[in-house]
């Protein structure tokens, strides 16, 4: 069984970055949601988006 779980493209399009209430790229290579106007990466955990800054990668 894959850890990681199919991502809603409905859910994706309503969510926006929490620091810039901007929109948010999916990124299937890394199963992350990317924040390019804060150059952060949110991870995507068993198929829920982690929209924390605290767990946000920096890109």
């Amino acid at each position: 069984m894959s850890t990681e779980a199919k991502v809603d493209g409905k859910m994706l399009e309503a969510l926006l970055c929490p620091l810039t209430h901007r929109s948010l790229e999916y990124d299937a290579k890394t199963n992350e949601l990317i924040s390019r106007a804060a150059k952060l990466a949110y991870p995507i955990r068993n198929g829920i988006p982690i929209m924390l800054v605290d767990e946000a990668r920096k890109l």
